[in-house]
């Protein structure tokens, strides 16, 4: 590669690396004005806002509430994933190509049009909005992405362990459990950490089959339709910060399970 191609790209790197991160770090920059308007110049700073999210009943409720959403749905989506995964596994049967394809759909659909016939479906079945509509519309919108993920993983274990078990006795449970778990659980926790982002930022379906009690991009969105605010700038920093410290670890966690793994 020329010179000339690596400042160009070099510049391409920075330029969207810029395009990223600045406008989080005015979100951050402006939860700490001392002023209820949005804007420069900023002459005076304070802890107010972010103190006051800590402060607030209703915040903090909201914060626990799209957490536990978060949780449930992701356990949901956990379990049907991983089984839907080893069901199609190296496996060739009639109507794989059709399972398959109906696991992925759902992260095909446009998100509106997902939560519009998720509320359809859900009054159908009798099914009232609150808690458990929405953790069952985010529990099928992320079993695309464990499927994918932990099929990924499945696709580079070696089928000399899992015959080597059998040989040695070991029944088909007893090898997922001593063989196949533990090598997929690298794969299952960071499909559990991008399931568990997607769903607490979820606000389309979460907008559509929420009732009273509003998640967190549902109260966010509510409080903007009254103007923008350092308030809001401080809860969005605050869900920022929760997420990406959930990132980090659980990527550091990845590597050192992939790591003794290979050990």
């Amino acid at each position: 590669m020329s010179r000339g191609s690596r400042v160009f790209f070099s510049c391409c790197y920075w330029a969207f690396v810029v395009y990223v991160f600045v406008p989080l770090v005015l979100m951050v920059v402006m939860g700490f004005k001392d002023s209820k308007f949005i804007g420069f110049p900023i002459r005076s700073w304070t802890l107010e806002w972010y103190l006051g999210v800590f402060k607030d009943a209703e915040v903090l409720s909201v914060f626990g509430y799209s957490i536990a959403i978060a949780v449930l749905a992701t356990l949901g989506s956990i379990v049907v994933g991983t089984w839907i995964a080893l069901l199609l596994d190296g496996r060739r049967f009639l109507g794989r190509t059709v399972i398959f394809a109906l696991a992925i759909l759902p992260a095909l659909v446009p998100g509106i049009i997902s939560a519009i016939a998720f509320r359809i479906y859900a009054r159908l079945l009798g099914i009232e909005p609150g808690m458990f509509a929405i953790i069952w519309a985010h529990a099928i919108h992320n079993v695309p992405f464990v499927v994918l993920i932990v099929m990924a993983r499945l696709s580079t274990l070696a089928r000399s362990q899992t015959e080597a078990a059998r040989d040695l006795g070991a029944d088909p449970l007893v090898t997922f459990l001593r063989i196949t778990l533990p090598y997929l659980t690298p794969a299952i926790l960071g499909a559990s950490i991008f399931c568990l982002l997607l769903s607490f930022d979820d606000f389309v379906r979460s907008f559509f089959l929420g009732s009273y009690q509003p998640t967190l991009p549902v109260l966010i969105f509510a409080e903007l339709r009254s103007g923008m605010s350092p308030e809001i700038n401080a809860i969005a920093t605050v869900a920022l910060v929760l997420t990406a410290a959930m990132g980090i670890w659980a990527e550091r966690i990845t590597r050192r399970m992939n790591r003794s793994n290979e050990q």
